[in-house]
């Protein structure tokens, strides 16, 4: 399935892509910002569904409403606008729209107006692919990890919005890679438009796009319920990922700051380390519940083969700084001759919780940071 989208609010285009990609894991979407891009990228290739603002820098978002019914009658075509007026509701329901969504909106909103306009091609699905051919379809298209699986907590949360900080809400959510993940990606997307500076903190993050914002993207990724994972092994699996990455986190920060960074960077890195087996667990559960027996044996495989190509599709996707990307590369690859303070961090972090902390390998790590000496105590290794 292939879905266009036209909005020149890259935070709200965010996450009207979140919702799409959660009722419909595995689609295809194409942003444009721009009115005669999206033309000519809907004339070049029909999508399957189009949602489209209003009002553009470059002209109104109903030209592109007009090219798609002159191709077709079909295709679902959904107007998102802050126009609520009788005439303006009117003359886009004379071009024949699916559906008009007045902001703001609501993530619930947009599942009970876009689910009914997504579900008729799920059920088209054909055939079962097998699972390499399903994890190599998610490598190039839009994925996203297992959701929070807790809507109603975040819902209480947008209740009292209007009296939440956004370090009140990095602290909340600091550990929960999703979130952490999406967040700033979403506020990269935005501030380097304006200003080319990179968002590196999940607080920082919430200060840009703001509270509402961050608590709507949180919903969203609560809502996508394909990225549950029912099976138990799968599950297992999942959580042990999120315990090592956690702990490889923990242990970034403290040694960061035993050498007088805070650290908040390195904790940042360490939660999202296990980002690639998270996305393959996910797609091997949509194999799963698409019919498919897996066995253990083809469950290590998958992960063996697709973690890191997943992992980078994934750190693009969120469009991740490359000092973070850097990070997160140092801690499944520790190059000898690296002398980087904050590489020889992640890399020592994740020696520790491997279990090589008797190692000499590590010793050399501390001594390189000039921390050699301290007897912090450290955590439990697996």
């Amino acid at each position: 399935m292939k879905v266009l989208i036209l909005e020149d609010d890259m935070m709200i285009a965010d996450l009207l892509e979140t919702v799409v990609s959660g009722l419909y894991p595995g689609l295809e979407v194409q942003i444009f910002d721009q009115v005669d891009k999206a033309t000519a990228a809907w004339l070049a290739g029909p999508a399957d569904l189009v949602i489209t603002d209003w009002n553009l820098p470059d002209g109104s978002g109903l030209t592109l409403v007009k090219a798609v019914r002159d191709t077709s009658e079909a295709v679902p075509v959904v107007v998102v606008t802050a126009r609520s007026d009788r005439n303006s509701i009117l003359t886009a329901a004379s071009l024949g729209i699916s559906s008009y969504i007045i902001k703001p909106f609501s993530v619930e909103l947009l599942h009970e107006r876009l689910g009914p306009l997504i579900a008729p091609f799920a059920q088209q699905r054909e055939g079962l692919p097998d699972l390499g051919e399903r994890l190599q379809t998610a490598v190039g298209s839009t994925s996203q990890l297992p959701g929070l699986g807790d809507a109603g907590a975040v819902l209480k949360l947008l209740e009292r919005k209007n009296e939440l900080a956004p370090a009140e809400l990095a602290e909340r959510w600091k550990r929960e890679p999703a979130i952490v993940a999406k967040l700033l990606g979403v506020a990269n997307g935005s501030s380097l438009r304006r200003s080319g500076q990179s968002v590196l903190s999940v607080k920082d993050a919430i200060t840009k796009i703001g509270v509402p914002m961050a608590l709507n993207q949180a919903l969203a990724l609560s809502l996508d319920i394909a990225g549950q994972l029912p099976d138990q092994r799968l599950k297992a699996l999942a959580q042990e990922y999120q315990a090592w990455a956690e702990k490889v986190a923990l242990e970034a920060q403290r040694l960061a700051m035993l050498s007088g960074s805070s650290g908040e960077l390195h904790f940042t890195a360490g939660l999202l380390s296990r980002v690639g087996e998270l996305v393959a667990l996910k797609v091997i559960q949509q194999h799963v519940d698409a019919g498919a027996d897996v066995s253990d044996a083809e469950i290590d495989q998958a992960i063996g083969g697709w973690a890191q190509k997943l992992g980078n599709s994934m750190k693009i996707q969120w469009r991740l700084p490359l000092e973070l990307r850097g990070l997160v590369g140092a801690i499944h690859l520790r190059r000898r001759d690296s002398v980087t303070p904050d590489h020889l961090i992640m890399g020592a972090a994740a020696m520790l919780v491997n279990g090589m902390g008797e190692d000499e390998e590590y010793h050399r790590l501390l001594r390189l940071l000039g921390i050699a000496d301290q007897n912090e105590e450290q955590p439990d290794a697996e």
